[in-house]
């Protein structure tokens, strides 16, 4: 895979809109971007003054181009507001968190955003009316996180590697919010790490690592187009589920028995915690005599670093050095 390939993110010429009155409003005066998202091209007002976003993986991408003081309100980041302060420092307290949850599109238009920033199981939900048409109807512009495009005629989401889905959202968000400089050195800085990693000594057989969601009578994880996959390639391994085409997904115990892991990566949020999936893996039958249980190599990262964000290059970087502690990968 080349990891430096970029997908295409077509940014067309900033229009201004003309012919406003005194008495018009203001978003009749102000310049208008159009962005291909998804595969479709969509009309942001630029900059934007008013953004609501969802899920601390979002409110990352947001905080890493320094467009937090365009933000009306944030939702769904209180589970990783520790590890976003850790990089962000106070900016993300100075956040409007309006709902600990997945917002309702009632607690979006209340908070007038201009745009609003988030995904397809993300925050977009049809069953809550919140889709980027709903939010059309109300003058809302939606942009939806690349990871999260579904693919066509299916429920399975996906349409770039995640490195690249990671690119454009950068570069997307950075020309929304008139912040293209900032984005572009978040991106350097990405293409600067993953340079180092490629560099480091590989394995002659990459070990397998399994991403572990949660799991109770069948086991949530990530496939070939979720964010993950990109992090431990990146960090000298193979994703035990890289030939399943989705982002995130369910799938049996037994699949995750064949795959033979040689380590566990966890998504650290609530729901299920570290030692509760421990333990599950250690009573489970299908799991309980795999070596990566028996030697215990587990490793456990919040959900901002796993899903598609600019904390991905990190989650990269720990998974290289618990591979090497594991001594699966040589010493770089």
């Amino acid at each position: 895979m080349n990891l430096r390939s970029y997908g295409a993110v077509a940014t067309a010429a900033v229009v201004l809109l003309a012919g406003c009155s005194a008495g018009a409003d203001e978003a009749e005066e102000r310049p208008s971007t159009t962005i291909t998202n998804c595969g479709r091209p969509v009309d942001f007002p630029t900059p934007a003054r008013r953004i609501f976003v969802n899920d601390s993986n979002l409110a990352s991408m947001i905080l890493a181009i320094g467009a937090e003081d365009q933000v009306a309100a944030v939702s769904g980041i209180g589970r990783d507001e520790e590890v976003l302060t850790e990089h962000y420092g106070e900016a993300v307290a100075g956040l409007n968190q309006v709902s600990d949850d997945y917002p309702s599109l009632e607690t979006v238009v209340a908070a007038r955003p201009d745009v609003m920033v988030a995904g397809w199981s993300y925050g977009y939900d049809e069953t809550k009316r919140l889709t980027p048409d709903s939010l059309a109807g109300r003058d809302i512009a939606a942009y939806v996180l690349t990871e999260s495009c579904r693919q066509d005629g299916t429920s399975a989401r996906g349409i770039v590697e995640p490195w690249t889905a990671l690119r454009d959202d950068l570069t997307n968000l950075g020309a929304i919010t008139g912040q293209e400089e900032r984005a572009a050195g978040v991106v350097a800085d990405l293409d600067r790490r993953l340079a180092a990693l490629a560099s480091a000594p590989q394995p002659v057989e990459p070990p397998v690592v399994f991403v572990f969601d949660s799991g109770e009578k069948a086991v949530f994880t990530s496939g070939a187009f979720g964010a993950p996959q990109a992090i431990i390639e990146s960090a000298g391994g193979v994703n035990a589920m890289a030939d399943t085409s989705d982002s995130w997904t369910e799938v049996s115990w037994e699949r995750l028995a064949t795959s033979r892991p040689d380590a566990f990566v966890f998504v650290d949020y609530p729901g299920q915690s570290f030692e509760q999936k421990v333990a599950v893996l250690k009573a489970n039958p299908a799991t309980r005599d795999l070596p990566a249980v028996r030697e215990g190599r587990f490793l456990n990262l919040p959900y901002a670093m796993w899903t598609s964000g600019p904390l991905n290059i990190d989650a990269a970087e720990q998974v290289r050095a618990a591979l090497e502690g594991w001594e699966l990968v040589p010493a770089s």
